[in-house]
């Protein structure tokens, strides 16, 4: 336990400034490397990470998609590189299939395919959310907000209540106590962190519609984190890496902030064709 403390103080440590910097180029910087580890992590749980045909490729988009995503002009073009590369990067990895002579299974091929694109969207998410008009700087908080809070929360309520397993064979420790106390809570702190804003900031927060996103995002941040548990059980992986000791790899940190961050930007995009405002 002391070692998890330990290593979440010193995370945090190292969260802070780039948080407080994000306006400048140490985000998106930030982003790149730690889409390169994730990707690397999910790369060798995958058994893929020594074939440099599959794996440099990745690491190149995910160091360049950051700074491609807030310095290039014209995001459109940027959207359809990144789709060209993934179309590209997709009969590369049937190619590799077919040469392998069953070394490299199409259920492989195709999971790195799809979750190491997630991992890069995920991740750039972050920065999109960020960028997002002037309420950006502190929409973006509400990632990590929701992510842990629901984590936190859930755990718990879990320990203090829980008595029904959730999804046993994925999860055996996750109960349908806890996961009622997570969304619960992270809605709660969706609510005063609108409160905190509408207050000491010159914003005006849409408390209904924070509430709303905040069970919407309490919801996607565990089956995030469901899912990358689903990948562990089948590749018989306990943890993704080591790089956080007692808490183990960057996808084990990043899992449920992995899934809100995607969901933070599909709920910017849908409040502003709506015509509403969450701050």
């Amino acid at each position: 336990m002391l070692k998890r403390i330990i290593t979440s103080l010193v995370a945090i440590c190292v969260l802070v400034p780039v948080l407080i910097f994000s306006e400048t180029i140490v985000l998106p910087a930030a982003i790149g490397v730690a889409t390169v580890i994730a990707v690397y992590e999910m790369l060798k749980c995958l058994g893929a990470h020594k074939k440099y045909h599959l794996s440099v490729p990745l690491y190149l988009v995910s160091v360049l998609a950051p700074f491609a995503l807030r310095y290039f002009e014209n995001k459109v073009i940027a959207a359809c590189v990144f789709f060209v590369f993934a179309v590209l990067y997709l009969m590369i990895v049937f190619v590799s299939i077919i040469w392998s002579h069953g070394r490299f299974s199409f259920s492989d091929g195709l999971a790195l395919f799809s979750v190491c694109t997630y991992i890069i969207v995920a991740m750039n998410s972050i920065l999109y959310v960020r960028d997002y008009g002037d309420s950006g700087k502190y929409i973006y908080l509400l990632i990590f907000m929701g992510a842990w809070m629901t984590d936190i929360f859930a755990y718990f309520t879990g320990v203090f209540f829980g008595k029904h397993k959730l999804i046993e064979d994925v999860s055996p420790k996750k109960t349908i106590e806890g996961s009622i106390g997570g969304v619960f809570f992270c809605a709660v702190s969706f609510v005063l962190f609108g409160i905190i804003i509408d207050t000491f900031f010159d914003r005006s927060a849409n408390i209904l519609v924070l509430a709303i996103s905040g069970i919407v995002v309490s919801v996607i941040s565990q089956v995030g984190d469901l899912i990358m548990s689903v990948i562990k059980r089948h590749y018989s992986v306990k943890d993704y890496g080591k790089l956080f000791p007692g808490h183990g790899g960057m996808l084990d940190r990043f899992d449920s902030v992995l899934a809100v961050s995607v969901g933070m930007a599909a709920i910017c995009i849908l409040t502003g064709i709506l015509g509403i405002t969450l701050l």
